[in-house]
């Protein structure tokens, strides 16, 4: 078994920037779902995002911006099976800086859940004053702040302190996932929704580009958790084991039961020795939860029935 690989273990130089789409007029756009009140704390910049709503340096704020003209522009391919269960696809975020990762929301007031190597590699990183920018499937720019990090288990709870102002509706609440009381069956059929990097880590010199989407849907399987290895601590590699494609900057992406849509799992690494993917299971993501139920009673509650 090899040990997980990050982004900057493997990065073997600084992105090459890509063409950039027009920008300069580009603001955040209208959201598809009823937005976020008051009454949780969430504040509300002006409809366009500049830097100095963002404070991200200029190549990543550019990013930003291209990536969210994407999310706006396109649509995703969804497997028939789970045509039904497409609403658990726009909890999912992408970070907005480069292969930065993934991350899904789990509860209607912006509390979301991703790998804590997305936020930070290692404990010594972790900056509480530090904000995060994602997207949502739709476009939606959010603010986000860490809550809680977890290194061992490799997971961080995030919170959502501000998002775009809209001229035209209020926000209620944001888009999210149901998460599973029970541990799915052994090659019960799963679906990873995921942002790849896009470039090339494996290519012989640096700057080549994958020409990936912002985000894609992949299918598979679950293919168990590693019997030699305790499913809480996933600090190395995942203990739970699937075979949906992933690719770097798909850490932190939800993977969902193709039956009942809800959240079994976050993907987070890949054993380069089999090709096995691997990722954070259910049971690590439960103990997390309950560890940190101040911040997610409600959801904590539903965990439990």
């Amino acid at each position: 078994m090899s040990p997980r690989q990050t982004r900057s273990q493997t990065k073997a130089a600084n992105v090459v920037n890509n063409p950039l789409l027009d920008i300069a007029g580009l603001t955040l756009s209208n959201p598809p779902i009823d937005p976020p009140v008051d009454g949780h704390g969430i504040s509300k910049p002006p409809t366009t995002l500049s830097r100095a709503i963002t404070g991200l340096k200029a190549k990543d704020h550019k990013l930003l911006l291209r990536k969210q003209a994407w999310l706006q522009q396109y649509s995703l391919e969804v497997p028939t099976q789970f045509a039904k269960h497409t609403a658990a696809l726009d909890a999912t975020l992408v970070f907005a800086q480069e292969e930065a990762g993934t991350a899904v929301c789990i509860a209607p007031n912006g509390m979301l859940l991703t790998c804590s190597h997305c936020v930070a590699e290692n404990i010594d990183e972790r900056n509480d004053l530090k904000h995060h920018w994602l997207l949502f499937k739709s476009g939606v720019a959010v603010k986000a702040a860490c809550l809680a990090w977890d290194g061992k288990r490799d997971l961080a709870l995030l919170r959502v302190v501000a998002h775009r102002e809209s001229e035209d509706t209020e926000l209620s609440h944001f888009p999210f996932v149901a998460i599973s009381s029970v541990a799915p069956s052994l090659n019960s059929r799963l679906v990873c929704v995921g942002h790849p990097g896009s470039e090339d880590l494996e290519a012989s010199q640096p700057g080549i580009k994958t020409n990936y989407d912002v985000l894609h849907v992949r299918t598979g399987r679950f293919r168990g958790c590693a019997e030699d290895q305790d499913p809480q601590d996933n600090s190395e590699i995942g203990a739970l084991m699937h075979d949906c494609w992933t690719y770097w900057g798909y850490s932190g992406a939800p993977l969902l039961d193709m039956k009942t849509g809800k959240l079994i799992g976050l993907h987070s690494s890949w054993d380069d020795e089999t090709c096995m993917r691997r990722g954070v299971p259910l049971e690590a993501i439960l103990e997390f939860l309950e560890e940190n139920k101040e911040h997610v009673p409600l959801i904590y509650e539903e965990t439990k029935r």
